[in-house]
C-alpha cells in the first residue's frame, strides 16, 4: 500500500514542480538509496530483471533509487535528466500472472535508465508491458504480493499517470496537482490508451458498452481495492494539494507524507486502520509499512531529492542528495530482510519500533527536533544548487551524519511505557 503525489510547476508556491511518495512494503524488508552510473552496453545485450530477461539498452542513464534490496527494480527514483517516477500497486477484476514476468518495480527501473522525458518514460514502460506482461511475485522471505501497477512519472515542465490492467493501459497528463494510491482512478478520463482497453472490458462483462466505459469502476477489483483504503488515501491526498494549490511547497509534501488521520493516533488502537503514513501491526490488513519516503524538488537545473532512507516517515528525517553527487557518496551497507544496526535502515528501526510502543507519548520527545532539523537541511541544500558536486556530496553526508546522532540521542528508545 502506497501514496504518490505531484504538485506541478503551475501549482508551488515557487512554479518548481515537487513529487513525494510514501513506500509501504513487509516491515522487515530492508530499502534503501542506491546509486547506478550512466552506462554503455553491448549491442544485442541482455539485463536480468528480477524474474526475467529483457534486451538491454545501448545507454542506460545514471539513476538513485529507492530500491528494495532483494529486486532489480525500484519503487520510486530519479535519473540523470530529472525525470521521477513512482509506482502503485493496483486491484483489478483481472487475475495477476503469477509465472515469472516483470515487476512494476522493474518497468519503473528500466523507464528511468531509458527515458528522458515523461512520455518517453509513458512509451518505455507501455512497450515492456506490452511485449513481457507483468506479474510475478513482488514481495519476498515468505511474503506474497501479487497486483498491476499505476505510475506517476514526472519532471520539471510535464507529468503523467499511467495505469495498467494486465497488459492495457491508459495515460493522462496532468496539469497541476494529482496523486495516486492503490486503486485505479483515471475514469474515462484520459489522453492515450491501448488499443483494445474498453473492448476487452466489455468481452469480460466488466462493462455494458463502450459508450459507457470507466476504467476505475469497470476494472477494479471490489475486495483489495476497499480494504486497502486505496481511494480513502487518495481522497486525503488530493483534499491536502487542491487545498493548498499555489502555495505548495517542500515542506508541505514532507507533512502530506507524515498524515494521520487522527491527530490522537496511535497504532497500538486498532488491526485495521491504514493511513498515507503507514505503520505495520497484526493481523493482514496492516500488514506493511512505510519503509522509505522520497520528495524531490524538480528544479530543472539540479533537482534535489530529499529521502528519509528509513521507515515510518512520521518519525524519520529527510535528508538531501542530488544525483551527480551521489557517487561520491558512502551510503553504507544496504539493509537486507536481517537486522543490521550498521545499516541506516535498521538502526532507525531501533527508534521507529520503540516509538509504537507508545506513539502518542513517545512522538511527541523528538517531533519538534525532527521538524527543526530538517527545515534547516532544507534550507542549506537550497543554498547549494549552484555549489560544486564535491560540497554538495560533503553536505549530503553532514545531513546523514547529524541526523543519525539526532536519532540515536532522542530518548524514546529508552523510555519504558507508561
Amino acid at each position: 500500500m502506497c501514496d504518490t503525489l505531484i504538485v506541478t510547476r503551475f501549482a508551488t508556491a515557487k512554479g518548481v514542480a515537487i513529487f513525494g511518495k510514501n513506500s509501504d512494503r513487509p516491515p522487515n524488508e530492508g530499502q534503501s538509496m542506491v546509486y547506478f552510473p550512466a552506462a554503455t552496453h553491448a549491442k544485442g545485450g541482455k539485463v536480468k530483471c528480477t524474474y526475467i530477461e529483457i534486451p538491454q539498452a545501448e545507454k542506460t542513464h545514471a539513476v538513485l533509487l529507492s530500491k528494495p534490496f532483494w529486486m532489480w527494480g525500484a519503487e520510486m527514483g530519479v535519473n540523470e535528466h530529472g525525470l521521477v517516477i513512482g509506482n502503485e500497486a493496483v486491484y483489478t477484476k483481472v487475475p495477476v500472472s503469477k509465472e515469472p514476468a516483470l515487476l512494476g518495480m522493474d518497468m519503473l527501473r528500466a523507464a528511468l535508465e531509458r527515458a528522458v522525458t515523461p512520455r518517453e518514460a509513458v512509451q518505455v514502460i507501455v512497450d515492456l508491458l506490452e511485449q513481457f506482461g507483468q506479474g510475478g511475485n513482488s514481495a519476498s522471505h515468505g511474503n506474497s504480493m501479487y497486483y498491476h501497477n499505476s505510475f506517476l512519472i514526472a519532471n520539471a515542465e510535464d507529468a503523467w499517470v499511467l495505469e495498467t490492467v494486465e497488459k492495457e493501459w491508459a495515460a493522462r497528463q496532468v496539469r497541476d496537482v494529482y496523486s495516486i494510491s492503490n486503486c485505479l482512478t483515471l475514469g474515462n478520463q484520459y489522453d492515450i490508451a491501448s488499443p483494445n482497453l474498453i473492448n476487452f472490458a466489455v468481452q469480460k462483462g466488466f462493462t455494458k458498452s463502450q459508450a459507457g466505459f470507466d476504467l476505475a469502476r469497470d476494472y477494479s477489483d471490489f475486495v483489495y481495492t476497499n480494504f486497502g483504503r486505496g481511494r480513502i488515501r487518495r481522497a486525503i491526498t488530493r483534499s491536502v494539494l487542491e487545498k493548498q494549490k499555489g502555495a505548495f511547497d517542500i515542506a508541505d509534501m514532507m507533512s502530506t507524507l507524515r498524515h494521520h488521520e487522527d491527530k490522537n493516533f496511535d497504532p497500538a488502537d486498532t488491526i485495521t486502520h491504514l493511513d498515507v503514513c503507514m505503520h505495520a501491526g497484526f493481523g493482514p490488513i496492516r500488514g506493511s509499512q512505510s519503509t522509505a519516503s522520497m520528495v524531490v524538488y524538480l528544479d530543472k537545473n539540479n533537482p534535489i531529492i530529499f529521502a528519509t532512507g528509513t521507515s515510518a516517515p512520521c518519525t524519520s528525517i529527510f535528508k538531501p542528495f542530488w544525483l551527480d553527487s551521489a557517487s561520491l557518496l558512502d551510503l553504507g551497507p544496504v539493509p537486507t530482510h536481517q537486522a543490521d544496526s550498521n545499516s541506516l535502515f535498521w538502526e532507525h528501526e531501533k527508534l521507529h519500533r520503540a516509538t509504537l510502543l507508545n506513539y502518542p507519548e513517545r512522538i511527541k520527545t523528538y517531533a519538534a527536533d525532527r521538524d527543526a532539523l530538517e527545515k534547516r537541511f532544507t534550507e542549506g541544500a537550497l543554498k547549494l544548487q549552484n555549489a560544486s558536486a564535491k560540497e554538495r556530496a560533503e553536505y549530503t553526508a553532514e545531513c546523514l551524519r547529524e541526523s543519525r546522532a539526532a536519532e540515536a540521542g532522542w530518548p524514546s528508545a529508552s523510555k519504558p511505557r507508561r
